[in-house]
This record gives C-alpha cells, structure tokens and sequence, in this order.
C-alpha cells in the first residue's frame, strides 16, 4: 500500500471505513493542529480544548462505518463546531450549578453559626495564604478602606496593578470558598441528618 501521506483525503476516508489505522493516523497528523488551533481560540482553555479534540477523533474512528464523508475537511469543521458548542455548554451548566449552590449555601450558613463561625476562619486563612503583594492590597482595600487610588500612592505602584492584585486575590478566595464550603456543608449535612 501506498504511504498513507500520499493519499488524498478522499483515499482516506476509503481506507479509514476499513479500519486502516494508518490512515486515521494520517487524518490525525494532517488535521489536528489546525483544528486545535480554532477551538483553543473559541475555548480560551487549553485542557478543555484537548478534551474536545479527543472527543472527536474517537467518534471519528468509532463511527467510521457510520456516517458517510463526502469532505473530510467539511466533516471534521462541523464536527469541531458540534463538540465546542458541547463544551461550552457543558462549562455554562458547570457554573449555573456553583451558583446554586453558593445561593443555597449562604442559607444554610446564615441560619447555622458554627458554619458561619468555620467560613470566617477559611476566609481568614484564605488571606493569609495569598501572595504577599496581593494580600497586602486587599488588605489595605478591605480593612483600611482605602481607594484603589490611595493604595497605588501607598505602595507606590499604578492603579491598574492595585486592580490586578485585588480582582486575583478575590477570584483565589472566591474559588476556596467554593471548594471548602461546599465539603463544609456536605459534611455538615452528613452529620446532621
């Protein structure tokens, strides 16, 4: 058989309804970087975009018999286009189910003081945990109460920075708040039914 980098897509797609591995090896090599390239642009996640591309070559080789390819490239772009559309939506339900579960944890936690009293302490140990320079921002933000203007002449650095440490010392404890509360509860749950 000829060298499977020879062939078109059209022999390819021929050789790969028999199951020639070859040949999806070659359809691979051929189509891969390009197709990384515009999900990774959509997706912006680099872990989520391997994912889509795995997604897709299995179905590619698992349904090989099945589906009729008139235009390998045509075929893979809509395929992509299917999968990141999966993708996305899978990561909108992903947060849609956080922020129930944040709603449903500020209840709990407000009729719960232990709860309440165990969320002060992770937050304060969020805090201590965080880069010095963040931790110094936000804690001159939220305990001084001063403006992002007063912290930039403060620490002698640009507003914009004051911003950038500030809105990433919220999102790192905003995400430990959402792990560790949400076992927090589910343990509290556990115990108290």
């Amino acid at each position: 058989m000829m060298s499977c980098d020879l062939l078109s897509d059209a022999e390819l797609i021929v050789a790969l309804k028999k199951g020639d591995e070859q040949a999806f090896g070659e359809i691979y090599d051929r189509y891969w970087k390009e197709l990384y390239r515009k999900a990774n642009h959509i997706l912006q996640d680099s872990e989520a975009t391997d994912d889509v591309l795995q997604d897709l070559f299995l179905s590619l080789w698992q349904r090989r018999n099945q589906v009729d390819i008139l235009s390998l490239k045509a075929y893979l772009y809509q395929a992509l286009r299917f999968s990141v559309l999966k993708a996305i939506r899978k990561h909108k339900t992903d947060q849609q189910f956080y922020e129930r579960l944040a709603d449903v944890t500020t209840e709990i936690i407000a009729e719960n003081p232990l709860l309440f009293k165990e969320q002060q302490h992770l937050i304060q140990d969020l805090i201590n945990n965080l880069p010095e320079e963040c931790k110094e921002a936000f804690l001159l933000s939220r305990e001084e109460e001063m403006t992002y203007k007063q912290i930039a002449r403060h620490l002698d650095i640009s507003e914009k920075t004051v911003e950038k440490r500030i809105s990433k010392s919220l999102k790192v404890i905003r995400a430990g708040l959402n792990i560790q509360t949400c076992i927090a509860i589910l343990l509290w749950r556990e115990f108290h039914q």
